[in-house]
């Protein structure tokens, strides 16, 4: 473990992130983590970097119910009345390539907000594997993740976004909020789902599931899934566009034939440049469709 660590490190040590940060100081911030191990091995090429110019980026924290939840936010400089994006994060929290999702977002004219909802369990970022599904992932309960976000939206109501035009997107985990959230808060105008699980075992942290509800969705959710995802059968997906063909969302799925899970992330060997970028124009086109914007 220690050898790959170092020779990943070697690989990247003259890039850079797009706030400076160096790649091998970031590597050995997650030493030992589920994180780094996702993130090898990747070629340094392949992560796209978007940088802050022209925007306002950085960490903010909000005090929820006595906890103070960090997020991190960029928006185009000196504007108001932005659409907002939520952008949620994989297991793997708040790390730097959900903070580039949120830049790009920004540099599209959108106040994109990308919360930490496992904080009052944990560090996502840098735990181990076991920790982190056992003790911070399987203990975070789908109703405090509802109600942070409830929070951040009215924070951003009051910091220059306009959430009548209001979006969310998610990547696996945050697939999966994509969805609940959208059943939650039937004033999201638009969602994006990236491989987010669809139907599961219930239990005390995660009750429900999207296929529960998909019939009575009211916000139209773009799912983009992979054909060779394996933890997402593709007779899961088929079950869920069955619930909502009951309803009136006009929700929709995009299957990519060549990926599997985690194609969108670009510093993980899963990644798949076409369908990413298929991904986010499809994305981007169906907030833009449904008032997003």
């Amino acid at each position: 473990m220690k050898d790959i660590v170092n020779d990943y490190a070697s690989l990247l040590d003259n890039a850079r992130f797009s706030d400076g940060v160096e790649r091998r100081d970031f590597l050995k911030a997650a030493l030992g983590s589920s994180f780094a191990l996702a993130a090898m091995p990747v070629v340094a090429q392949s992560v796209i970097k978007t940088d802050t110019t022209g925007l306002t980026a950085g960490t903010v924290t909000l005090n929820i119910a006595g906890q103070a939840v960090p997020f991190y936010r960029a928006q185009p400089e000196g504007k108001n009345n932005l659409p907002v994006i939520l952008v949620i994060s994989e297991i793997f929290g708040v790390h730097e390539h959900i903070a580039d999702v949120a830049r790009r977002f920004a540099k599209l004219g959108y106040l994109a907000i990308a919360p930490d909802l496992f904080v009052r369990q944990g560090d996502a970022v840098h735990a181990e594997r076991d920790v982190l599904m056992r003790d911070i992932v399987g203990k975070t309960p789908d109703a405090q993740v509802l109600s942070d976000l409830d929070a951040v939206v009215a924070w951003a109501k009051q910091n220059n976004g306009n959430i009548d035009k209001l979006g969310i997107t998610g990547f696996c985990w945050g697939g999966r909020i994509t969805w609940l959230y959208a059943s939650h808060n039937p004033n999201v105008k638009a969602g994006v789902a990236w491989y987010g699980r669809l139907e599961g075992t219930p239990n005390q942290y995660t009750p429900s599931n999207p296929i529960d509800f998909a019939a009575k969705l009211t916000v139209p959710v773009l799912g983009l899934y992979g054909a060779k995802d394996s933890g997402i059968p593709q007779t899961s997906i088929e079950k869920m566009k069955g619930e909502l063909a009951k309803g009136k969302s006009g929700s929709t799925f995009v299957v990519f034939a060549d990926s599997g899970h985690a194609f969108h992330a670009d510093y993980r060997p899963s990644y798949v440049e076409k369908d990413a970028r298929d991904g986010w124009a499809r994305a981007t086109a169906w907030f833009k469709e449904h008032g997003v914007i």
